[in-house]
């Protein structure tokens, strides 16, 4: 079953406490019908095929195009997005494609951020004010592993102004429906200077506010990881859940993120559900996808439990992301059934069988969702 329904004109919905929700006009057109999907992914070696972008064109009307698409074949990421954009646009115009942009790690992919490399900043020493010195060592922080990267210093005015105009110019160029922003979450164990961190949100939240002025009123604004940073939370039109590690997936944390994602739906905004599937052995971020010898029979495998993780938690404009990866043979390109079945309206919020057990269930108008996240078992019933 296709998303064809999509096309039709659906903004208003209940949230599981009686309220309405009243969707955005530059938001994607939602529906029920089947599990709502959200796709990012890219490659960093190419642009898509034509039978790529209708294979996900079919499943999806929202999606990001990852950091370094299409780097090795134009020589800039924000290149690889406009042909995507296009690309999709062309094939179902209501379609709303992401430019990505991070707010921490100057990724050398962009034009923007091309000369952030040992060679750029030798050559144009300038370049260093815009990014973090380890206190430690009085050098340039470095991310080294799977691939380079330096880190942004959010704390200088002058750097927030240089990002945020390159977070739009990339929008545009690309001609993309919105930004989705990485590294919203600010906190301790969030890879910050623990006694930085309440300046870097406060920097972190000047940052998205100016963004999204600057945008303009009908793009969309995504922020990653945002639903705890107050500071940032205000300004994003959508709220991703990334579930980067095993902390953000106990079962307290779940159980965090359903009451969030009933918060965020109260509040008109998007929330975007994201799991990987586990058992691949190298790391990779955009360098072009390793390992994937058995991941397809795995990710079927584990997607009833992650699916049903969701599904307890859903409300309107929750969409969910499944795969391994960020590359697009992580998953991206492998058909999932279950996740075009016909699935119909939840029927009331989602029950705890007792309050010290971890069991949950919720029913919607053709499936019925059994949980235990504490055993980490699910079961989905279609009907």
């Amino acid at each position: 079953m296709t998303l064809c329904s999509y096309a039709q004109e659906y903004d208003t919905f209940k949230v599981n406490d009686g309220t309405m929700f009243k969707a955005k006009s530059f938001f994607p057109k939602f529906s029920w019908d089947v599990t709502p999907m959200y796709y990012h992914f890219g490659d960093i070696d190419r642009v898509l095929k034509s039978d790529e972008v209708e294979f996900i064109s079919e499943r999806t009307n929202f999606i990001c195009i990852e950091k370094s698409h299409a780097y090795n074949q134009l020589g800039d990421q924000v290149l690889g997005t406009k042909h995507e954009v296009e690309a999709f646009h062309d094939i179902k115009p209501e379609t709303k494609v992401l430019f990505y942009y991070n707010s921490y790690l100057a990724w050398p992919y962009s034009r923007f951020n091309k000369e952030f490399t040992p060679e750029g900043i030798a050559n144009n020493p300038e370049l260093a004010k815009f990014l973090f010195v380890d206190p430690k060592t009085g050098k340039l922080r470095q991310k080294t592993k799977p691939d380079f990267s330096y880190y942004f210093d959010a704390l200088n005015p002058d750097f927030r102004e240089f990002w945020v105009a390159s977070a739009v110019q990339g929008m545009r160029i690309s001609g993309a429906d919105g930004i989705f922003i990485d590294r919203m979450n600010v906190g301790l164990n969030s890879d910050y200077p623990n006694d930085k961190i309440v300046e870097i949100a406060k920097a972190k939240g000047e940052m998205m506010s100016e963004l999204k002025k600057q945008m303009g009123p009908d793009k969309i604004l995504v922020g990653n990881n945002a639903a705890q940073t107050e500071e940032v939370y205000p300004y994003c039109d959508a709220i991703f859940f990334e579930h980067y590690n095993s902390s953000v997936t106990n079962k307290e944390n779940l159980l965090e993120e359903w009451n969030d994602m009933s918060r965020i739906a109260k509040d008109g905004k998007i929330s975007i559900y994201r799991f990987g599937a586990k058992g691949k052995k190298k790391i990779d971020i955009t360098l072009g996808a390793t390992d994937t010898e058995g991941m397809e029979q795995r990710s079927k495998d584990q997607l009833e439990y992650f699916h049903a993780c969701f599904l307890i938690g859903t409300q309107p404009y929750s969409y969910f992301q499944w795969n391994w990866g960020w590359n697009l043979e992580d998953g991206n390109l492998v058909d999932y059934p279950a996740l075009q079945r016909p699935l119909g309206e939840p029927k009331g919020q989602f029950k705890r069988e007792t309050p010290n057990q971890w069991i949950f269930t919720r029913t919607f108008e053709h499936a019925s969702v059994w949980v235990n996240t504490e055993t980490k078992k699910a079961k989905i019933t279609w009907h």
